[in-house]
């Protein structure tokens, strides 16, 4: 804590730091300072530059005697102690005489497991950001703290620096400092206190997770969801009759399932009051942080539809904005726990309940598929994995996790179901996506339990335990092969997406510490 506290004390000496204060003054700073505009909703509009979102292969985690063993350098790259005190040094010059913001926030619900977060940042905007979407409390009494420094002004130069670009995301585990340059968006800060979190929690026995989580109404049946980007991870956990835990970021300990976060941050692409109308209402509240949207010249209204800047459209906004939530940001041990897919291959079920050995093997997967035209050079589904949903957040090996999540699963009893809100009758292009109704419906059976009781088949390929008959949906719907117009076609689809499943997870197989420090 005392190195991180001592960056703080020498910003304090050598910038104008501004402190705290409330959401409204931030708003007005950052409309005096011409770094947005106000909706006629009252959000505040900002726009990123040439950075629409992360930059992961700008991240690097400093490598020393606590990092050496514990990272996975496969998918970290790494700095030296002196690379990144010369990148330090040379910030603090870059912030001398400045006019900073420093925000005093905390990440986890949990008091037993509880980080104080220091943000300075450049601009009134990304200190209303990251005071929207963090626990907006300090915290004196927790277990670590944290300084994340934070000028996209800011450029690194590769050659005396060592990193890869001008841009820069790097973390100081052990002395949990982060410092973001050379970009502005917002994203970098709020996943860089994921990143932190991910890395201690483990060496203290606690699950992190990239997941959403909500409660029953009575409050006895926390449910979890995993899934990557356009699963829909965020739209189905957001349910008025379960009020919500959060919506990104969560640590399973013995004491249940605490938020990290404050806030929601939210895509906007194609956003609808009608498909989604909590987050809808809660982009038209005052001081939300619009990211990238474009706005009306005339009207001041919000355009979600139109994705000139980036397909990645984001809003950010207090937890309490919405209707139904758990105020203090805490359930217990998870009941059900389910992993969203979009899969675009079209052959996974609409439903599936998976035992605890598939589940972990999913959970290290973290499977979804990209659609033709999302990137440029797709034509074609192509399968996605991101371990443990969420591979550029993760500083240790997959199996770590892994082992967590079989050991909370064993003590809970949790039951896990797969969720497919992808295509069916066909691959992208051929069959149709799942209608988010039927959607909303077998998310809703799978949490009620009335489920556990139900006949159903073991698929053949994927060996997962498929329910016969949900009430209220065509039973035709939970048999993707029979939607197929070929089923020849379909058999080879699977067999195909089970291939790349067996080869992921050998990808993903543990190598010695030794080994992976070198």
């Amino acid at each position: 804590m005392a190195q991180s506290a001592e960056l703080l004390r020498k910003l304090e000496g050598i910038a104008r730091l501004r402190r705290g204060g409330n959401r409204a003054q931030l708003v007005t700073t950052a409309l005096a300072r011409g770094e947005g505009r106000l909706t006629s909703a009252g959000a505040l509009a900002v726009t990123t530059g040439s950075y629409t979102g992360r930059s992961p292969k700008d991240k690097f985690i400093v490598r020393d005697a606590l990092t050496r063993d514990n990272v996975w350098w496969s998918n970290s790259a790494a700095l030296t102690p002196a690379q990144f005190d010369l990148l330090i040094a040379d910030a603090l010059r870059y912030c001398e005489g400045r006019d900073l913001f420093l925000e005093e926030l905390s990440a986890g619900a949990d008091p037993a497991f509880r980080m104080s977060v220091n943000v300075v940042t450049e601009t009134a905007w990304h200190a209303l950001f990251i005071r929207n979407l963090l626990i907006r409390e300090t915290s004196p009494d927790a277990s670590m703290a944290a300084t994340i420094l934070h000028i996209p002004g800011f450029v690194a130069d590769p050659e005396r620096h060592g990193t890869r670009s001008g841009t820069v995301i790097a973390l100081d585990m052990s002395r949990n400092i982060v410092l973001i340059g050379g970009t502005a968006y917002a994203g970098e800060v709020k996943k860089s206190v994921f990143s932190l979190l991910n890395f201690h929690a483990p060496l203290n026995g606690i699950f992190p997770m990239h997941c959403s989580a909500n409660v029953g109404a009575a409050g006895g049946d926390t449910a979890l969801f995993f899934g990557l980007s356009g699963t829909g991870k965020t739209t189905l956990s957001s349910d008025p009759a379960r009020p919500l835990i959060g919506d990104d970021e969560h640590l399973w300990s013995d004491n249940g399932v605490a938020n990290i976060e404050g806030g929601c941050y939210a895509k906007t692409a194609k956003l609808s009051a009608a498909a989604e109308p909590e987050i809808h209402k809660a982009t038209h509240s005052f001081a939300t942080v619009l990211e990238n949207v474009i706005i009306h010249e005339v009207t001041g209204h919000a355009d979600f539809d139109d994705l000139q800047l980036t397909e990645n459209t984001r809003a950010a906004y207090p937890l309490d904005t919405l209707a139904s939530i758990v105020p203090e940001g805490r359930g217990g041990e998870p009941r059900t726990v389910v992993f969203l897919t979009a899969d675009a291959f079209g052959v996974l079920p609409p439903i599936a309940r998976l035992t605890s050995e598939q589940a972990v093997q999913h959970f290290l997967s973290g499977y979804t598929a990209k659609v033709a035209g999302t990137e440029r050079g797709i034509t074609e589904p192509v399968a996605t994995f991101s371990a443990c949903f969420g591979a550029p957040f993760m500083s240790h090996h997959p199996q770590v996790y892994g082992d967590l999540f079989a050991q909370r699963l064993a003590e809970s009893g949790a039951t896990v179901w797969l969720i497919n809100t992808g295509w069916i009758g066909g691959a992208y292009g051929v069959g149709k996506r799942i209608d988010i109704a039927a959607t909303r419906r077998l998310v809703t059976a799978a949490l009620s339990g009335e489920l556990a009781d139900a006949e159903m088949r073991t698929d053949p390929v994927f060996g997962f335990a498929v329910p016969l008959a949900v009430t209220g949906l065509p039973k035709r719907l939970l048999d993707p092969r029979a939607n197929w117009a070929d089923a020849d076609a379909y058999d080879a689809a699977a067999l195909s997406l089970a291939r790349m499943f067996e080869e992921n997870l050998r990808r993903l197989e543990r190598a010695p510490a030794a080994m992976a420090a070198e």
